[in-house]
This record gives C-alpha cells, sequence and structure tokens, in this order.
C-alpha cells in the first residue's frame, strides 16, 4: 500500500463498538485489511457492532464497492450489526450495495444516531 497514508484506516474498540474509519480514496487492499482488522477484534473481543465511519472517504469506484460486497459475507454469517455513517447521497447508495443482505444501517452525518442504534436490541 505505498500510495495510503499511515492515518489512512483506523480500526479500534471504542464503547463496545468495533469502529473502523477509512478516510481519502479507497483501494481494494484498504477493504481487505479494514476486513481483516475488523476480525481479528471481532475474535478478540466477541463484539457483534461494527460501525464504518466513512465520512471522510472519497466516493469509490465500483470495483470498490464489489470488493466490500465479497467481504460481506462474513458479516451476515456472523451476525454482525453494522452502521455506516456517510456524508452524502452518492456515498450512502453505494454503502448499501456493498453492504447488500448484511444486517446494516446508513446514516448520513450522524454518528450518535448510528451508536444509538447499535446498542439497541
Amino acid at each position: 500500500m505505498p500510495n495510503e497514508s499511515p492515518d489512512q484506516l483506523w480500526v479500534e474498540p471504542v464503547g463496545g463498538i468495533i469502529l473502523a474509519r477509512i478516510r481519502g480514496v479507497a483501494t481494494a487492499d484498504l477493504i481487505q485489511e479494514c476486513h481483516q482488522r475488523i476480525g481479528v477484534l471481532q475474535r478478540d473481543t466477541g463484539c457483534k457492532q461494527v460501525m464504518y465511519d466513512a465520512l471522510e472517504l472519497e466516493r469509490p469506484p465500483i470495483e470498490i464497492v464489489l470488493t466490500q460486497q465479497g467481504l460481506t459475507d462474513a458479516l451476515k454469517q456472523a451476525d454482525v450489526k453494522v452502521a455506516i455513517v456517510v456524508p452524502n447521497t452518492g456515498i450512502a447508495y453505494l454503502a448499501r450495495l456493498a453492504f447488500g443482505e448484511a444486517n446494516h444501517r446508513v446514516f448520513y452525518n450522524d454518528i450518535a444516531a448510528a451508536v444509538s442504534w447499535l446498542g439497541s436490541p
């Protein structure tokens, strides 16, 4: 990942939620690394709530959406609840495509609502 800055991806457990923040231009390698880090944290913590903060994500090409779509199958099988926080309708549409049938919800610029939804039964 030579063209990616070290602070482009951040994945950490925060208050019972795995928070994945992606900034700038997403690549297939970055999406796969994000998914791998989430998987490790899920195994280590048993956490089943994931929030993707895509507020600073640039609109990805469809190839990247398809990469995420392929990785989303694992989230469906693991009974994970996923909140995706987006800045606009374009990225919201792509997020819905990427997360397909997973237990997910898209939030427009509203991290508090995403956290609340993840914490609800």
